[in-house]
């Protein structure tokens, strides 16, 4: 299902691997954090080769909403209180350095960046807002507060962030990735230390970053308690109101604005992969009602790891695996995510120390509410007498009539309902589920 992105961008193609080869450095995934790591690892003078199952840009990166803001919903009250003041800042500071790098490398590249004020709204939470407020102040963040934001509904403010930004991700993505190392339709079935396994011949590196969303080695870093997956879904709509700046439900439930020329991006109906219903008739009755004359042009839907305290996890994969790096659970914030966590992999590779380093950890403490929720997901999943099953780790998965697919309430794996194979990892191997 393509997104408004992939039909206005022309992207550059890649032949297979068809041989084994030695790097410095591999990178596996091709979306925005994998072919930044290889952009800034190319531009620093580091031999590299890129490795992607599919198409660069063909994932999560092509069903972004594209919104670059260090203001991530209200995370920054959430963050005081687990982490400290200190920790705030620093993540302030990290998504805005990361916004900084897209506005300055977007002035060399024609991927429509437009500087646009954030807001985060809500329809009855005014105390929430308030709070959020208060945290951006006290993080240095230049906040302010709309009464009244120009809304199709009413709402009890928003309190928003100016001088963020927002793009084109695919033509960005294609301008950068062109000149790059990088081998599409290359699925890596395996690894371990200095080498990964490919269909069609081995690659030996020193040191390899994972990039593929969600981590695929599982006898590492306990990814599968760490993360879970979360789909979520997005109209394009013309000849709706016009509409300055971006927008989001201060929820996590309601709807998400931004404007793309004369085309309203519309997201929301997000939604645990494999639980509940597809949100797809939820965006549309939202349409039909607050903008009756409006085209709709296409849909799409996009699949975000989600970790369990809200930052991502940049580093190394595991304290027991020197030279292997991971990147993964921006939590729907994968632009800036992509961004910060590409330059810090980068400085580590390199031997820089990055401030972010201990903030980002994926060795942090799991010690968190999240964790009991994706265990208990997990057992039932695994207790439940139904087939088939999602070959990562076993889970019983579920049909998803609207996207015809089977999708794993575990993991987030997810395989076409005609012939089982591989839509979404983390379920690797290029096969299919067994009946």
């Amino acid at each position: 299902m393509d997104s408004f992105w992939s039909r206005t961008a022309r992207m550059p193609q890649f032949a297979p691997l068809k041989d084994s080869l030695q790097t410095g450095v591999l990178v596996i995934g091709g979306g925005m954090a994998g072919v930044l790591c290889a952009w800034l690892l190319k531009q620093a003078g580091v031999d590299c080769v890129l490795l992607e199952a599919g198409r660069i840009g063909g994932g999560t990166t092509g069903g972004t909403t594209a919104k670059l803001t260090a203001q991530h919903g209200l995370i920054y009250d959430k963050l005081i209180r687990r982490f400290g003041l200190d920790a705030a800042k620093l993540y302030w500071q990290a998504n805005q350095d990361a916004l900084e790098r897209f506005r300055l490398m977007s002035r060399e590249i024609d991927c429509d960046f437009q500087d646009k004020d954030n807001w985060i709204y809500s329809l009855d939470d005014r105390e929430g807002l308030e709070r959020e407020r208060k945290a951006l102040e006290q993080t240095g963040a230049p906040v302010k507060f709309c009464q009244d934001p120009p809304l199709p509904f009413d709402t009890v403010g928003a309190v928003g962030v100016p001088g963020q930004g927002q793009f084109h991700p695919l033509k960005f993505l294609a301008a950068i990735a062109k000149d790059l190392p990088i081998y599409e339709h290359t699925r890596v079935l395996g690894w371990k230390p200095g080498e990964v396994r490919t269909a069609y011949g081995a690659v030996r590196a020193k040191q390899v970053i994972v990039a593929t969303h969600f981590p695929f080695i599982t006898n590492h870093g306990f990814y599968f308690l760490k993360l879970y997956q979360s789909r979520s879904y997005v109209l394009a709509l013309r000849n709706a109101s016009a509409m300055d700046g971006m927008y989001l439900d201060a929820s996590g439930t309601g709807l998400s604005f931004r404007a793309y020329g004369d085309v309203l991006l519309m997201g929301g109906g997000g939604h645990r992969t494999g639980k509940g219903k597809c949100g797809w008739q939820s965006l549309e009755d939202a349409a039909k009602r607050y903008y009756p004359n409006a085209e709709q042009i296409c849909r799409w839907a996009a699949q975000d790891c989600m970790t369990l305290d809200d930052a991502p996890y940049a580093g190394r994969y595991s304290r027991r695996t020197p030279g292997l790096y991971v990147i993964t659970g921006f939590n729907k914030w994968g632009m800036t995510g992509s961004m910060l966590s590409a330059a810090m992999v980068t400085d580590m590779i390199l031997g820089r120390k990055n401030p972010y380093e201990d903030l980002f950890s994926p060795s942090r403490t799991i010690l968190r509410p999240q964790l009991a929720a994706n265990a208990l997901e997990a057992a039932a999943s695994l207790l439940t007498l139904r087939k088939p099953r999602c070959p990562h780790m076993g889970c019983a998965l579920k049909y998803n009539p609207a996207e015809h697919s089977w999708d794993c309430p575990c993991h987030g794996s997810r395989f076409a309902g005609d012939d089982g194979a591989v839509i979404d990892g983390p379920a690797n191997g290029g096969g299919s589920f067994s009946l």
